[in-house]
């Protein structure tokens, strides 16, 4: 078990009671009588915890690689790495980090199917065996710069109704399955298994179904041509949050009778998966500040539009947009909602606005249309949910800088992490005291705390 004790990121530890939210609170008060004002991040490292817990209490048999294109920050893959965690690279990059905190090569899938050679020999020399192939040509290549290397056959599913498709670029038919896997034998490769991607963002759990059925064509495909085959990669596709209409253990529940039925506990088949957003999309808030404010004025025209109540819509600027944060919504689909840091009155009329990023790019639009009350330059406004695919992206275009990420964790969940590195992980732990730990949120869990009392300690981990 790697340790969590050494790495030079900071966190801050919650007293008992307290939540990330209270944090959020705490550090917008430290600023409110500044003009600096910058867009922040509070990652609740005790979430991922829970998440750990949550997987294995749903897919027991399963064993999670996390994607680290995802969200690559040094904390979460540290955090993740000393859960005994394994990784799913797509990268050079991506494979030095995770090696440079300590993960061994085992570990670690290199789950790109389209790689250049000299990234290749890298994974080699790195120790790196498991990776993907869809086609012939990476066969060839992998022959060349790796021929040691322990391939996984990546097939297409019909992922026609998730959220971001992947086998319009990646995958194998079932046909062109069998001629790969003999191209492989000519080439004296070994495959040692097969992997799908059902499309981030899966709203249909029978996708997983027929898809663990297709693999186990492609199985016994391998096993037909003399390759000893013992893994299977159901992908990712697991949702990070609960705002979503396809809940995980919905998804969950669909998948372990498909893999009992095609790959019996008996078959000593190995079972890994490649969750991302599901680790991290809800460990993350983010808090953006108002930096401008325009008020459209609606003509008095005697038009129907709801909007012409009150007789007009308001546009915010604020110090985080598409080119940073929320990358998210241009490359992952995301919808996103602000909540308002302060409460409103209960009695205080709302408009129709608009919230836009900071760049000079018209296309730097967050939300088109929100009805919210009044705010003022200098007001804050929060984004949940907002850990998966977001920071991993982010640009510095016209020179606007990423925000800070403020991470934190509560006792009980630090103290389980040692546990963990002590004794290892045990799957066991999750009902007597996992779930015990605080939500990320206070707003999740309705309390509410003055956050001049929350615990400012910062621990080097």
């Amino acid at each position: 078990m790697l340790s969590f004790s050494n790495e030079e990121f900071d966190f801050t530890f919650l007293d008992e009671g307290f939540t990330a939210k209270d944090i959020l609170d705490q550090k917008i008060n430290e600023v409110s009588s500044s003009d600096d004002k910058d867009a922040f991040y509070v990652a609740d490292l005790g979430d991922v915890l829970k998440k750990h817990f949550r997987w294995y209490k749903a897919l027991p048999r399963v064993t999670p690689f996390y994607a680290v294109k995802c969200n690559d920050s040094k904390a979460i893959v540290k955090t993740l790495a000393a859960l005994g965690a394994g990784f799913d690279c797509a990268s050079k990059t991506e494979i030095q980090l995770v090696q440079n905190i300590g993960v061994p090569p085992e570990r670690i899938i290199y789950a790109n199917p389209c790689k250049q050679i000299s990234q290749i020999k890298h994974a080699a020399n790195s120790g790196v065996q498991m990776m993907t192939f869809d086609s012939e040509v990476e066969l060839m290549k992998v022959a060349r710069a790796h021929p040691k290397a322990k391939l996984v056959l990546r097939i297409a599913t019909d992922d026609s109704k998730a959220v971001c498709r992947l086998s319009v670029k990646f995958g194998a038919t079932l046909k062109t399955s069998r001629l790969l896997l003999e191209r492989a034998k000519e080439l004296d490769l070994d495959v040692i298994g097969v992997s799908f991607h059902v499309g981030s963002g899966c709203t249909d759990p029978e996708t997983f179904v027929q898809a663990i059925s297709d693999a186990r064509c492609v199985f016994d495909m391998g096993t037909e041509l003399g390759f000893s085959m013992h893994l299977l990669d159901i992908g990712g596709g697991f949702p990070g949050s609960e705002e979503v209409k396809l809940k995980f253990e919905e998804i969950t529940n669909v998948i372990n009778p498909a893999l009992d039925k095609c790959f019996p506990c008996d078959s000593g088949i190995r079972i890994i998966a490649e969750p991302g957003r599901y680790y991290v999309a809800s460990a993350f808030t983010l808090a953006v500040n108002i930096i401008a404010k325009k008020v459209v004025l609606k003509e008095q025209s005697g038009s129907d539009d709801e909007d012409d109540i009150n007789g007009k819509t308001l546009m915010y600027y604020v110090n985080d947009g598409v080119y940073g944060s929320f990358n998210c919504i241009l490359y992952d689909h995301a919808h996103v909602k602000p909540v308002l840091q302060k409460r409103p009155k209960p009695d205080e009329g709302c408009y129709s606005c608009s919230i836009w990023g900071p760049t000079c790019d018209g296309l730097d639009r967050i939300v088109e249309r929100f009805d919210m009350p009044e705010l003022q330059v200098g007001d804050w406004m929060l984004f949940e949910n907002m850990g998966a695919y977001t920071v991993a992206a982010a640009s510095t275009f016209n020179g606007f800088q990423r925000p800070a990420i403020n991470y934190v964790m509560s006792r009980p969940a630090w103290q389980l992490m040692q546990q963990i590195n002590e004794q290892g992980f045990l799957a066991e732990v999750e009902e007597q005291d996992v779930s015990t730990l605080p939500l990320s949120c206070a707003w999740e869990s309705g309390i509410e705390h003055h956050p001049a009392t929350c615990a400012s300690t910062s621990i080097n981990v």
